[in-house]
């Protein structure tokens, strides 16, 4: 038999299985993360009918001659080029920014992908489609996440759903105290005085409101401030201590709160005997407060000038965010946020040596590199995650049809050397007419 006609026939065959590439790449062009795949050619072994020799002083050197046995498939290659992103305004979708997959586990190990649509289940557990869990890191007791072994991120824990309350530990007053307000006397009980209240909470994150007081003295720039009433939710009085001495504040040229004077006042013995709720003591911050012309706007609020320690109520979990680097933060209907995980991520010496196991998902080779069980921080080597977004196709449908052209008119020319090679060897046979 001819050797041409076996040689059309490997030509037949890896042009087939290069279709069947292109036409699973285009039927996943809208397939989310999805990889595709180029085929790649090589020359089968070639028969030497006379090899080379070299050359003497009475003949040249002669080439090689050889014929050439066909085609085969070198590789068929993942292109695990990123792929395009579409907004979806979903928090639980998320895009990969640079390298790596998403760690998933299954029942048969770890799984790996780049599709970002993810989603709740009834227990609050992150999973994607298939219900395979997302992984990542937990944070510790004091709230800062721990890399060690990937484990489950279960966004809707018990501990999660609600938000402790926290007592008050700071108060401040601040805004500006005109000198020449009608509101300011000199007597030191009584309702005159310029009146501001704030609330604070104890540590069972019930609600009080304080009542404070402003008044002027007999000396010019000096002032005394009192705390008139703490009153729960009801409106009833609970026990407080003020300082011994009413303190006083002064300023100087400048209208700024003179620090080396009064510069905070502390409460202490506030208790609530319904409750059973502590506050310890608390301190209120007056280096907000100034003596400039203008509107007297005292107001008082609970925290820091930077919000600390004011305290909150109970909460429940409202929603949460997904930022770049993977952090799962938690907000609460008290105003409070929790950080409740960290996505991680694998990153491999060869991805492209990963093993597609259908549903968008790879498992680890040989030839890919092994997943040492604890990831990589999503912002590693410049990378992030993007929510709200998801990793399309890499698809190039142009490169496609273009190659679905190339692979069709190889396969027909392919077919014509069958043809061709039949055609001759009828001829061979007639000879016998």
């Amino acid at each position: 038999m001819m050797r041409s006609m076996y040689s059309g026939v490997s030509g037949l065959r890896i042009h087939q299985t290069r279709m069947d590439v292109i036409g699973n790449n285009i039927a996943n062009v809208n397939t989310t993360g999805f990889k595709s795949g180029r085929v790649t050619f090589n020359e089968i072994f070639s028969q030497t009918l006379q090899g080379a020799s070299g050359a003497s002083e009475s003949i040249g050197g002669r080439n090689p001659m050889q014929v050439g046995l066909g085609a085969n498939i070198s590789s068929i290659d993942t292109l695990m080029t990123e792929g395009a992103a579409q907004r979806t305004d979903n928090p639980l979708d998320m895009k990969i920014q640079g390298d790596g997959f998403f760690i998933l586990k299954s029942a048969g190990g770890f799984k790996f992908s780049r599709a970002g649509a993810f989603r709740l289940d009834e227990v609050g557990n992150l999973v994607n489609p298939e219900g395979l869990n997302v992984m990542g890191w937990q944070p510790d007791a004091q709230g800062n996440i721990v890399k060690e072994k990937v484990s489950k991120i279960q966004i809707l824990k018990p501990e999660n759903v609600f938000s402790k309350p926290t007592k008050t530990g700071k108060a401040h007053l601040s805004g500006n105290i005109n000198k020449n307000d009608d509101n300011l006397t000199t007597p030191v009980s009584g309702p005159t005085g310029i009146a501001t209240t704030f609330s604070i909470y104890d540590s069972q994150g019930y609600k009080y409101t304080v009542d404070a007081r402003i008044n002027s003295t007999v000396n010019t720039d000096e002032y005394t401030i009192r705390i008139d009433s703490i009153k729960d939710d009801k409106g009833n009085k609970i026990s407080y201590s003020n300082p011994a001495a009413l303190p006083i504040i002064s300023f100087d040229s400048d209208g700024k709160l003179d620090i080396t004077g009064t510069s905070s006042i502390t409460l202490t013995g506030i208790t609530n005997s319904n409750s059973g709720a502590d506050f310890a003591e608390i301190e209120i911050d007056l280096k907000g407060l100034t003596q400039f012309g203008g509107k007297t706007t005292v107001e008082g609020v609970a925290g820091d000038t930077d919000g600390l320690e004011a305290g909150n109520p109970a909460g429940v979990i409202a929603g949460f965010d997904i930022g770049p680097d993977g952090k799962i933060l938690g907000k609460y209907t008290n105003d409070q946020t929790k950080l409740l995980g960290q996505i991680a991520l694998a990153k491999f010496q060869n991805p492209a040596g990963l093993q597609k196991s259908g549903n968008n998902l790879f498992e680890v080779t040989n030839n890919s590199g092994e997943f040492d069980g604890i990831g990589v921080d999503p912002t590693a080597d410049g990378g992030s995650l993007n929510g709200g977004v998801l990793e399309m196709s890499n698809v190039d449908l142009s490169r496609e049809f273009t190659d679905m052209i190339t692979t069709q008119r190889g396969f027909q020319a392919n077919s014509r050397i069958i043809t061709a090679s039949d055609e001759m060897l009828q001829e061979l046979v007639n000879l016998k007419r």
